[in-house]
């Protein structure tokens, strides 16, 4: 245990400005990808263009292609790099990609640079999940991971809101020209104050640099092991597919696919799903707005429901309120409800897999945190490229407004049934590595507050 002498005038930082960079780059990773669903209306009335909703949905699509494979080599590589290079040079990436975006002269130009954008994007996740969960309170990861991965619906309602200022007046490139400004707000500010991952500067030998992180950001570097205490221990990529940890991989993995097909099917086809059922550009916009308001009061309140119940139970629930929600949005219900439904899918979308994220950050010891994350992200990034093609697929075959949200009801459905069947991880208690989960005192399941006393915690198998 590090602390600071009372002589000393050095005083530990807060660990909260690492979230605060954390989220608002999140911010702008979620205006970036949510940006294409606010002009998609825009691009389809465009004659010169002539594309179908099916095209659409394949351009929505390569953005997310892109993320599949960023994702991956991210957490492939994020325990071998470091957390801070890898934003850094993803920030860069997908800023000066969302410029060529606004360039594009043709369809196929747009999806190529929209590809390029995603390969920039996919790297953010996982690593500022993984840079949160290290930084944040012990007892707090759920709530904090949530306060930060809210960035991401508010993106999207900054991109409601931008598009509803300058859609219309001036088109669509101007949107794609907003989603560069990162690399002049937020690229200098993480440079200057972001730091590296302490755990991954322990696990690389560095542990002189390791320590000073710990000083000045009040961490515990606990007795210097970063090994994992699960059963069969290893360490980086290879960690989530050990003995142990096999089924639950796999099962997140089929979870992140269910929630991003939702993420990205709405947030993509919502707007002109609304402009189908008569609703004028504007107004249509504004539920695209009410979505991601909505993931943002319902993540915070069951991301802090997750620490205290545990992240199994809160993040089955949400997936639930999705499926009914989403299948009340095919009623014919007036504009009051119909927007209460909408905010609550924003919660059973993009709000659990929020939670899906914070469940896999705190499931996993320090060592292999950012594989996992990069494999969860990485499996989910295939529901992320099925869900805008298959939005366009449903509003261009003809079977009717209700099929448009009966397609996204049954993966709603899946997604509770495999959080549902996570298995547990026995554990032996020894003293955490930074930034690691500590055997009976973080929030795991019925454990969120310590609730438990310790001489019982010492007997008892981690339920994660």
């Amino acid at each position: 245990m590090h602390t600071t002498d009372r002589s000393s005038p050095a005083r530990p930082r807060s660990g909260l400005a690492v979230v605060a960079i954390c989220f608002f780059t999140i911010v702008f990773d979620g205006y970036d990808l949510i940006v294409y669903g606010s002009v998609v209306p825009s691009l389809l009335d465009d004659q010169e263009w002539g594309l179908t909703p099916a095209q659409a949905g394949a351009i929505g699509s390569y953005a997310l292609i892109g993320m599949l494979i960023g994702a991956v080599v991210a957490g492939m590589i994020t325990d071998v790099v470091g957390r801070r290079k890898i934003i850094l040079v993803s920030i860069a990436w997908f800023s000066v990609a969302m410029v060529l975006c606004a360039t594009a002269s043709s369809p196929e130009t747009l999806g190529l640079f929209r590809f390029v954008a995603g390969l920039g994007l996919g790297g953010v996740v996982p690593t500022t999940i993984a840079l949160t969960v290290e930084y944040a309170p012990r007892n707090r990861r759920n709530l904090y991971n949530a306060l930060m991965f809210c960035g991401y619906p508010v993106g999207g309602c900054l991109t409601a809101l931008v598009a509803m200022a300058l859609l219309a007046e001036h088109g669509w490139r101007v949107m794609f020209l907003v989603g560069a400004a990162p690399i002049v707000l937020i690229l200098p500010l993480a440079i200057w104050l972001l730091p590296e991952s302490a755990s991954h500067l322990l696990a690389r030998g560095r542990r002189a640099e390791a320590e000073a992180v710990a000083a000045r950001y009040g961490l515990d570097l606990g007795d210097g092991r970063d090994e994992p205490a699960g059963p069969r221990a290893g360490k980086g990529f290879t960690l989530p597919f050990r003995r142990g940890y096999l089924a639950a991989t796999l099962l997140f993995g089929a979870a992140s696919f269910c929630g991003l097909l939702l993420v990205y099917g709405l947030n993509t086809w919502l707007p002109q799903i609304m402009r189908e059922a008569g609703y004028p550009l504007g107004p249509s916009l504004r539920f695209l707005l009410v979505l991601n308001v909505g993931a943002i009061a319902g993540t915070i309140v069951m991301s802090a429901l997750a620490d205290r119940i545990g992240a199994k139970a809160i993040t089955v629930c949400a997936f639930l309120a999705a499926t009914v929600s989403i299948y009340l949005m095919s009623l014919d219900l007036g504009t009051g409800l119909l927007m209460l439904c909408v905010a609550v899918a924003g919660l059973g979308s993009v709000g659990t897999q929020i939670l899906v994220n914070g469940y896999v950050a705190i499931f996993y010891p320090a060592s292999g945190r950012g594989s996992a994350l990069g494999w969860t992200l990485g499996v989910g990034r295939a529901g992320a490229i099925a869900g805008p093609l298959l939005g366009g697929w449903l509003l261009g075959s003809g079977l009717g407004f209700a099929w448009n949200f009966y397609g996204f009801v049954l993966p709603a459905l899946l997604g509770a049934l495999f959080v549902a069947a996570v298995p547990r991880v026995t554990r032996h208690r020894r003293a955490p590595a930074v930034g690691e989960t500590p055997v009976g005192e973080t929030p795991v399941e019925g454990d969120a507050l310590g609730t438990i006393p310790p001489q019982r915690r010492a007997h008892q198998d981690v339920m994660r």
